[in-house]
């Protein structure tokens, strides 16, 4: 019998302010973080690997929740919490003394998020599949049983979500035959960060023109000048034919936003994300009605899967942006996904953040093959950073996403980049701060 011996939380930082990658209207000094889960069992070979996001700051108290939310499973039967993925999320997410802090939002959703990702890895470890790949061979009954429809069966039930799952089982094989040939389109977002020169940002414009993207995305919200002449430079780059997204990271008031997207209508946005608060449904169905034919795209601080429903219930968005580190794992995003086919509304999930492409490339894989069928106004974003850290670094090719052929859900980070990144006694950190204590020459 193979056990859980111990869990492993590692406060890992990448230094990613010093160059401005991640940086927004929103985010100035982004510091791409994670709460690195480890989870040892009593067979060497078989760990599982997960995490959440953050920006820097904080994601110690991150690490210490992860630690809270893992300690049920140390001593477990690794066997009977991989083929009851849906009992022990059910246990874990009832913890009330937890839930209180929350409850299924903050801190302690983005550790639910960090623990049920390693132990989605770890079931596909276990099977040998990537977790893309895990979920499909997944009977229906089980996996409908993982889901969590807890205050959705208002709009969705279980039994909707067997129906619409059987209803694609046709076909799949042709879908993933489809996605080994052609790959899951993407879009970039590392040409268009906020704190880059005008002539970096037109070069590396070029080079995403030149690797094959059709879709491309801009922070905007500091300056309104700034926005449209940066605009400018990337419509004289991309040409009128590329989709061209811009990105606000909820900076504005709603009587702000829309006035301001206004004046950036001219360069024919194909969505605006993230125009005002997350929280607010009913001002960003209002951006909506007020900025047609623009889309409105939002869900990377979505909370939980209930603020889903209502963005979708009021008509507040044309692209739902799920966050693999947010919303509780697996057990959470798939309900999300089958509320968006219900509404007809596409899931382009957020994937601006260390790892977070790693994970969501498999989220996007299964929707396509089991969940919606169709690759129409659907595009999963991408970012240049940080894979290298990845022992299955996520491929991208002409604009496109390859397969995850190893097991897992692409999550492990190579143990020499967490010795060295880890905050703040890693090899890096321990260096930089010494340098700092260091009295200056002269």
């Amino acid at each position: 019998m193979t056990r859980i011996t111990h869990v492993e939380v590692v406060d890992v930082r990448f230094p990613t302010s010093l160059s401005a990658d991640g940086s927004d209207a929103m985010n100035k000094d982004a510091d791409y973080s994670a709460a690195y889960v480890v989870l040892h069992t009593s067979d060497p070979t078989l760990r599982g690997h997960g995490f959440t996001f953050t920006i820097g700051r904080g994601n110690d108290i991150c690490v210490l929740a992860a630690e809270q939310r893992a300690l049920p499973l140390i001593g477990r039967d690794v066997d009977e919490l991989v083929n009851d993925l849906g009992g022990i999320y059910r246990e874990l997410s009832s913890d009330s003394q937890l839930r209180w802090l929350g409850p299924e939002k903050g801190v302690e959703h983005l550790a639910m998020a960090a623990v049920m990702n390693a132990l989605w890895d770890l079931a596909s470890r276990r099977a040998g599949v990537p977790l893309w790949r895990l979920l499909v061979e997944m009977p229906t009954a089980q996996l409908v049983d993982a889901m969590d429809f807890r205050y959705l069966t208002d709009v969705v039930t279980p039994a909707m979500a067997t129906a619409m799952l059987e209803e694609l089982r046709p076909g799949r094989d042709e879908r993933i035959a489809q996605l080994h040939q052609s790959g899951y389109p993407c879009y970039t977002t590392s040409a268009g960060w906020l704190g880059y020169s005008d002539e970096k940002l037109r070069g590396l414009l070029g080079e995403a023109v030149a690797a094959g993207y059709k879709h491309i995305k801009l922070k905007v919200g500091g300056d309104l000048g700034d926005d449209i002449r940066r605009l400018a430079i990337a419509r004289e780059v991309v040409g009128p034919d590329t989709a061209l997204m811009i990105d606000a990271n909820q900076v504005w008031d709603v009587p702000q936003a829309i006035t301001w997207l206004k004046e950036l209508a001219q360069f024919d946005p194909f969505w605006i994300e993230e125009p005002t608060s997350p929280d607010d449904v009913l001002g960003h169905a209002t951006i909506r009605r007020s900025i047609s034919p623009m889309g409105v795209a939002t869900g990377e601080h979505g909370m939980n899967r209930v603020l889903f429903k209502q963005l979708f219930q009021a008509q507040a968005i044309d692209f739902c942006q799920i966050d693999a580190a947010r919303l509780a794992s697996v057990n959470e995003i798939l309900p999300v996904y089958m509320m968006a086919k219900l509404f007809g509304i596409p899931v382009c999930p957020h994937a601006g953040g260390v790892g977070l492409c790693e994970l969501v490339q498999h989220l996007s894989i299964f929707d396509f093959v089991a969940i919606s069928g169709t690759l129409d106004g659907r595009v999963t974003e991408y970012i240049d950073h940080l894979h290298e850290h990845f022992v299955e670094p996520c491929i991208v090719r002409d604009g496109a996403y390859q397969l995850p052929a190893m097991p897992g859900y692409s999550a492990e980070i190579f143990p020499a980049s967490v010795a060295n990144y880890a905050y703040p006694d890693g090899n890096y950190w321990a260096s930089r701060f010494a340098s700092a204590m260091e009295p200056a020459a002269g």
